[in-house]
């Protein structure tokens, strides 16, 4: 073959090859095939920014995270920083940039930037988290200390003895047992390394600065931005919720802490405030000492709020008051003058900054995304996007505000493959008259002509945003490549339109939130293109719970039902969850009080069972204590003891998430094998 006539033909077979590849279409499988980014730090001058990028070796059953550099200006190409077995984490800057510390397993290591090494572990002692003083001569760290008793302490002769013994609640939270340990900050000092390279080491010994049964960060999610450094190194300012047992189960109320290095007294800066109290930081002259705040106890969902401390004048106000949205994640910008934040507005995550003082609201991200989590830089913002067509990636937003600016492109060959569908903001009316924003997918090569069985998704929390996230579970775009339309409305009880939509449900979990529901699905169903006898509902947590309580009031809509960690029957759940500030709230008080609400009447999905007569695929895992395994088997034995067609899916090493890759990929199929079951007929 002339070369001419080769050139040809390998143009127009790339060109072939090309055009499949982009008809291809998500597949649970290779959902796992994407790289995870994750944003940790930005140098001190700006320039640079370091992340994390996670793949999973399904097979393995497990996945490994290596860290990265890359240029914030936009220009070169990544560097890869480690290259371990296993994961790292909680990566920062240090020493002027020169240098990065992060997390491998519970040790602490340090690595050069700009010479060829593999990093070094500077220490012995484990540690859960870590921040280096801005001069770089001290370590704070976060480690496990044993302050109760177990039952082979209180029985020493009964060593095999396995029972626990409890007198309060809060023994068990999210997926662990209480094991008497307490995670408190130590402080050591910390002799730099001598050349660019070299790791440094601690001297001294470590002093606990608590010294209380008490935790920091806050279980089970806080890290490391719960605690700071200010700026001259004398103080650490941290969170904590000194509450134990029953009480601790019962209220939010968190504060912020100021201990001082140098009379080694400790002070609550957020004496008097309620709700939960968080996420300290200091201005970048110390003056002032910003956080993120509740104001209302035991309700884990009030407004998020930003408060300032003015050292000198001992006085403290709030930064947004009068906003009606939640600030979250507050930060500093490099003059101390304004404050970053993330709130969620009308179903997207968004970028804001305001000024110290209250004034000059200006929203700095904008579109159909997700921006944050973010890190604030010398003259950007470095920050994560996110999409339902497009997984997480970092970018550049100007601290001005502006067009941001992708940054890291891990995905983007894999991407080029994928043909994903529409998505599409439609506004349905309630039936009280209100406006609700919801999200629909529709499948790849969607043709209007034809027509799609078509899922309800029902979200959980109950207050939390249907934004345009992207998930590994409940991917919205994975459902519709399987040629499914989705619709996921932003029902009464979830952030973003006011705090009064969020309020709403309280007190009302089947009331208007589930009107809000059959709303959305009952507008979208007018389309020609959907099929009103292939409906399905699917949901998780709050989600699940919709589940359960629309099959027994859905007159006849849907034909099949996914419930994952759903609670089935209000009463047992009141006893067997164990953050009672939740449920007091959202429930108004327990259901024994004498002036119990009406929520306790009509709202437990159980009342209803006598009407279920839809099939019915209940998910639950093991190590859920927030909603635990029983509410599922009570769902699956009613199902089945009524008659029902219905299937129980039961990881017992799984929480409230399914997180390990073959249990993923096992909730996958049953999910999809279940829908294609019933919504399109197939064995």
């Amino acid at each position: 073959m002339k070369l001419r006539h080769l050139t040809t033909f390998l143009c127009f077979a790339m060109a072939a090859q090309s055009l499949l590849a982009q008809n291809d279409k998500l597949t649970p499988e290779k959902l796992w095939q994407l790289g995870r980014v994750a944003l940790f730090d930005v140098s001190p001058d700006g320039k640079t920014a370091v992340y994390g990028v996670s793949y999973y070796n399904v097979d393995a059953n497990k996945g490994n995270r290596d860290l990265f550099l890359i240029n914030t200006d936009g220009s070169g190409k990544p560097r890869q920083l480690t290259n371990f077995e296993g994961n790292e984490n909680d990566a920062v800057f240090i020493e002027n940039g020169q240098k990065v510390a992060f997390m491998r397993g519970s040790k602490l290591w340090v690595i050069g930037l700009g010479h060829e090494n593999v990093g070094t572990q500077i220490s012995d002692l484990d540690m859960g988290g870590f921040k280096f003083s801005p001069d770089g001569k001290k370590l704070l760290y976060i480690a496990d200390v044993k302050y109760d008793k177990t039952t082979q302490d209180a029985h020493p002769d009964l060593k095999k003895a396995s029972g626990r013994v409890m007198d309060g609640l809060m023994y068990r939270h999210w997926t662990e047992w209480e094991d008497g340990l307490y995670s408190n900050i130590f402080v050591v000092d910390y002799n730099n390394g001598a050349s660019p390279i070299g790791a440094g080491k601690i001297t001294g010994q470590p002093i606990n600065i608590m010294g209380e049964p008490f935790d920091t960060p806050l279980k089970p999610d806080g890290g490391m931005e719960q605690i700071a450094w200010s700026p001259n190194g004398q103080q650490i300012a941290y969170t904590c919720k000194k509450l134990s047992g029953t009480e601790y189960a019962k209220s939010t109320n968190s504060d912020v802490y100021l201990y001082d290095l140098i009379t080694k007294k400790t002070v609550n800066i957020s004496e008097g405030l309620g709700g939960y109290d968080m996420n300290p930081a200091f201005s970048p002259d110390g003056n002032y000492l910003l956080w993120e705040s509740q104001a209302t106890p035991g309700y884990e969902s009030d407004r998020h709020r930003v408060m300032v401390y003015d050292f000198r004048k001992k006085t403290s106000w709030e930064a947004t008051a009068g906003l009606d949205r939640n600030a979250t994640s507050p930060a500093w910008s490099p003059d101390g003058r304004n404050i970053i934040f993330q709130s969620t507005e009308a179903g997207t995550e968004q970028l804001y900054s305001i000024e110290m003082m209250g004034n000059g609201l200006k929203q700095l991200t904008s579109g159909q995304f997700n921006f944050g989590p973010f890190v604030v830089g010398k003259s950007s913002i470095v920050t994560t996007r996110c999409s339902m067509a497009e997984p997480h990636e970092l970018f550049s937003v100007p601290l001005s505000g502006g067009r941001d600016m992708q940054l890291t492109y891990t995905n983007k060959d894999f991407l080029a493959t994928m043909k994903f569908g529409k998505v599409e903001k439609r506004i349905v009316k309630a039936t009280d008259g209100q406006p609700i924003l919801t999200w629909v997918a529709y499948p790849p090569d969607f043709d209007p002509t034809k027509k799609y069985p078509t899922l309800l998704y029902c979200q959980g929390g109950p207050q939390s945003a249907v934004s345009q996230f992207w998930s590994y579970r409940w991917n919205l775009q994975l459902m519709a490549s399987q040629g499914y339309i989705v619709v996921a409305p932003n029902r009464r009880g979830l952030p973003g339109f006011g705090q009064k939509w969020n309020d709403d449900i309280t007190g009302d979990w089947g009331g208007q939130a589930m009107q809000d529901l059959l709303s959305a699905i009952d507008d979208v169903a007018t389309e020609p293109y959907v099929n009103k006898d292939a409906l399905g509902c699917v949901g998780a947590s709050f989600g699940g719970y919709s589940s359960y309580w629309l099959a027994g009031n859905h007159q006849k809509r849907f034909k099949a039902f996914i419930a994952h960690c759903g609670m089935f029957n209000m009463e047992s759940w009141y006893g067997t969850t164990e953050e009672m500030f939740f449920a007091n709230h959202d429930l108004e008080g327990p259901y024994w009080n004498p002036n119990a609400g009406e929520t306790w009447k009509l709202d437990s999905p159980h009342k209803y069972v006598n009407n279920w007569d839809t099939p019915m695929l209940v998910i639950h895992g093991g190590l859920d204590f927030r909603v635990p395994e029983s509410e599922g088997m009570q769902a699956f034995t009613a199902a089945q003891m009524k008659g029902i067609p219905s299937k129980f899916l039961y990881f017992p090493d799984e929480g409230h998430w399914v997180q390990q890759p073959q249990n993923s990929l096992l909730w996958q199929r049953e999910f999809f094998g279940w829908l294609d079951r019933w919504l399109k007929n197939r064995p």
